[in-house]
């Protein structure tokens, strides 16, 4: 048998994670250390490989009894190699030190179980409610899979040039940086697009860091049905297309 399909073989690397390509991740196990995946995001897998899609910390099963969010993770162990992807998004591999990495959890496809991560709600700073806007601050030391819808734009926050984002393109920023949210904050104004740029949420990065944007301000459905109206059309509320993406929260 011949085809040009034979040119898409298997990365040869012995890096832990590694692309096999853009939309697709290969994370090798070792027998000692699990790696916590996307419920659903396994499409392939070699050798002894145990999936436990119940997995649940702790601080996950109290934040979902607190706000009904959590992010669906598996637990991933043995060893062997597994391959993740999700939608054929494109998969961006970050390491996370010192500094911190806050990212909205519907653009997480897996990271080492040994990071640190707990949720965080941006609206809620200023009093803004029903965006939906949840996301994880991970510190500690290891690895994290992010997805965007696109090639990325990786811009960097200096004390003199911050950085103005669509609320709905961001896709992760450094924990360090100090951000403001701008928003209608009355009901009948949420659902407008706002000021001169036509967006209905920016979010302001101050200091010293980076902010990930992708080219898309709704991520495609994870599993889920995009609803009609509004709601849907401005990618906002629990049955438009931001909500039904919102990878939930949890501390671990």
């Amino acid at each position: 048998m011949q085809s040009p399909l034979f040119g898409f073989t298997e990365a040869q690397t012995q890096d832990r994670y590694a692309l096999q390509n853009p939309q697709l991740l290969r994370v090798a196990l070792n027998g000692h250390e699990d790696v916590l995946a996307r419920k659903g995001a396994m499409v392939a897998y070699q050798g002894l490989i145990e999936f436990d899609g119940e997995y649940q910390t702790q601080g996950q099963q109290r934040a979902r009894a607190r706000t009904g969010e959590a992010l669906d993770l598996m637990r991933c162990s043995g060893q062997g190699t597994v391959y993740l992807a999700n939608l054929a998004q494109h998969i961006h591999v970050l390491d996370v030190d010192h500094e911190g990495l806050t990212v909205d959890s519907a653009y997480v496809l897996a990271l080492d179980s040994t990071l640190h991560w707990e949720s965080i709600a941006v609206d809620s700073q200023y009093g803004i409610s029903g965006s939906g806007k949840y996301n994880l601050n991970i510190s500690g030391r290891g690895k994290v899979a992010l997805m965007t819808s696109g090639q990325p734009l990786m811009m960097q926050v200096t004390p003199d040039k911050y950085v103005n984002v669509d609320a709905d393109a961001i896709v992760a920023w450094s924990t360090s940086l100090r951000v403001q949210m701008q928003a209608q904050t009355h009901s009948s104004g949420v659902w407008r697009r706002r000021g001169n740029t036509g967006e209905g949420w920016e979010l302001s990065f101050l200091g010293q860091g980076y902010a990930l944007v992708q080219p898309s301000e709704l991520l495609p459905p994870q599993n889920a049905t995009i609803g009609g109206g509004a709601a849907a059309q401005f990618g906002m509320g629990q049955q438009g297309a931001r909500g039904q993406n919102q990878g939930n929260i949890f501390s671990n």
